[in-house]
């Protein structure tokens, strides 16, 4: 049993597949061994490699309405929020070097980890639709969405994100009102979505 389980383990120097290996040289993921999940993928060189590089690189470097630097905090967002800290630093470095600054990237983590506490919290409200649930006040401290580092709009973009991620419907449409409200356009939340849409598919993968 133990030498069937070595027999299958992989490592970065073992990988053979130039497209995967391309993905991690674009995610600045020098030391990555392959999780059960991208094993089974790399055994049969499965074609979904090539359709998760490119939809990676397009949500990350081709974006019409979020520049580098946002992708990449978004991108951060995911990865705190599925708690995978390998893509966690990965995308710290690769922000960092797009211009973020480390007041910002707390702020990405701040925002998420109040974002989990908001959509269960909001998710328990609407699933259980009873007044005195509705009527209670939340008394959640939530001081850094008043002024936040990343400012009002991308603050509120990062926390439909991470909501959309979560499956909190009222904390989606309301991000998603003031999001709009604070001067973003549909086109801007759609593309913002679908980059955390495609990075959940990524951890998915690699974690």
């Amino acid at each position: 049993m133990h030498k069937q389980k070595n027999e299958y383990t992989m490592s970065t120097t073992t990988i053979q597949n130039e497209t995967f290996t391309n993905l991690l040289n674009d995610l600045n993921i020098p030391d990555y061994v392959p999780s059960a999940n991208a094993q089974a993928l790399l055994q049969v060189e499965a074609r979904y490699i090539k359709d998760l590089k490119i939809n990676v690189g397009n949500v990350l470097n081709n974006a019409q309405y979020l520049n580098r630097k946002e992708s990449l905090l978004l991108a951060l967002a995911v990865a705190v929020n599925e708690r995978f800290t390998l893509l966690q630093e990965a995308f710290t470095q690769l922000a960092l070097a797009a211009g973020a600054t480390e007041a910002e990237i707390a702020e990405v983590v701040a925002c998420t980890s109040l974002m989990n506490t908001n959509n269960i919290f909001y998710r328990f409200r609407h699933f259980m639709k009873k007044d005195f649930y509705s009527n209670q006040q939340a008394g959640i401290k939530m001081s850094i969405m008043m002024n936040p580092v990343l400012g009002k709009e991308f603050f509120e973009l990062l926390s439909l994100v991470v909501s959309s991620i979560n499956g909190c419907e009222m904390c989606v449409t309301s991000h998603e009102q003031s999001v709009l409200q604070h001067g973003a356009s549909e086109s801007r939340v759609f593309e913002a979505v679908k980059l955390g849409a495609v990075i959940k598919g990524l951890v998915t993968v690699l974690g």
